[in-house]
């Protein structure tokens, strides 16, 4: 009962498909309230000694904290509490064909659930409400909705947007998502001190911008001036101790606005990381689990990555269509012209050139990175327009 209810409310609610750890507190906030509604039922209790579950009332304060709308959760109350009595029906009906216990005993399940979801249901509210005043009181919320305003798709103005966030957005950064493997007093400014210190050894010049998720994750970006390479390898080099428990997820350096907004990509790199459970290196770079983290479904990281990798064959036109078809079975023949111009018709001088054409379109021979480049033939191949670079837009 409770995984099926689970399983509806994900489903119907978007709002609630949050990341790994937010959907584990969902799932034992219904595993509770099931198991708490079948003990009333079972054993009469008053529901005056009934109080909400713990999951459910840090779910409420979790849900605050990212800024879920608190119509979101009551939805989630509404729809559980209608399938809790849905199954409930369905077991007296294979239980006795009595209409008259049926009806007496489902009346009684429904005005018990309802009392039950009422209650509950206002301490769940007061406990969201009192984490959101507490939250916004302890955030800069200037900070936060101009970060929002600039990962959007709004236009934003630079200089007020420098002076309200203190960071030079004219420059070249790196996101960063962080966090801990559990929630505690202290949690985000150690999270924020590791966060300088990656920053120092990365040899940044500048404060990071810091801006807290909930209670054991935030999102950051590094200043790296007018450096385009963020040295990994050597901001991954101090003392294990330092960064016990504490995990970092990286997007691609970029520039200005456009490379603020790669934030995407630091996210990307934090699910391919969560995947990979607490023993997961310290460090995860989008670079490195690129194709991995385009199994997000984000439709606008995939977009990006093609182009990236693709460079001028992820042109939206006819010629970069045929190079890259010719290109994509290329591959898939193991680079042999022979296969390659049998399969298209084509003679092999024919395939030659055009094989020669597009590595002059990406810049850079096949080989050095083929895997990428063929996943990114294969998304181009099979989302079209939706990931390739249309006629006037700019290059990466």
């Amino acid at each position: 009962m409770s995984a099926d209810i689970y399983d509806l409310l994900v489903r119907e609610i978007p709002q609630l498909r949050s990341d790994r750890r937010l959907l584990t507190l969902l799932e034992a906030s219904v595993g509770e309230n099931v198991a708490t509604m079948l003990h009333v039922l079972q054993h009469d209790i008053d529901l005056d000694n009934v109080h909400a579950p713990a999951a459910a009332e840090e779910y409420a304060r979790r849900l605050a904290q990212r800024g879920v709308p608190i119509a979101a959760l009551l939805r989630a109350y509404r729809i559980g509490s209608a399938r809790f009595q849905y199954w409930c029906l369905e077991e007296l009906g294979h239980s006795t064909d009595s209409a008259s216990v049926i009806s007496a005993a489902g009346l009684r399940i429904a005005d018990i659930t309802a009392a039950y979801i009422d209650r509950v249901s206002e301490e769940v509210v007061s406990a969201y409400e009192a984490e959101k005043e507490n939250w916004l009181r302890n955030l800069s919320a200037a900070r936060a909705a101009r970060v929002r305003a600039l990962l959007g798709n709004a236009r934003v103005d630079l200089d007020s947007s420098e002076a309200i966030l203190g960071y030079r957005l004219r420059q070249h950064h790196v996101a960063v998502v962080c966090w801990a493997g559990a929630a505690g007093d202290g949690v985000l400014a150690r999270l924020e001190r590791v966060t300088a210190e990656v920053a120092r050894q990365a040899g940044c010049h500048g404060r990071p911008i810091f801006l807290p998720q909930d209670e054991s994750s935030a999102w950051a970006w590094l200043p790296l001036g007018i450096h385009d390479v963020f040295p990994i390898q050597v901001a991954s080099t101090f003392p294990a101790d330092v960064k016990t428990g504490i995990r970092f997820a990286l997007g691609a350096v970029g520039s200005g606005v456009p490379g603020f907004r790669r934030n995407q990509q630091a996210l990307g790199a934090h699910a391919v990381a969560l995947a990979a459970g607490p023993s997961g290196p310290f460090l995860t770079s989008f670079d490195d689990v690129a194709p991995l983290a385009l199994m997000s479904g984000s439709i606008d990281l995939v977009r990006v990555w093609v182009a990236e990798t693709l460079r001028s064959l992820a042109d939206d036109d006819e010629h970069s269509l045929v190079l890259r078809d010719t290109l994509r079975v290329f591959l898939e023949e193991g680079g042999s012209f022979k296969a390659t111009a049998e399969r298209l018709t084509l003679h092999k001088n024919t395939v030659q050139y055009r094989v020669r054409k597009a590595e002059q379109s990406l810049g850079r021979p096949v080989g050095e990175d083929r895997l990428q480049v063929e996943l990114a033939l294969l998304a181009s191949q099979w989302l079209g327009p939706a990931v390739l670079r249309h006629a006037g837009a700019p290059r990466p």
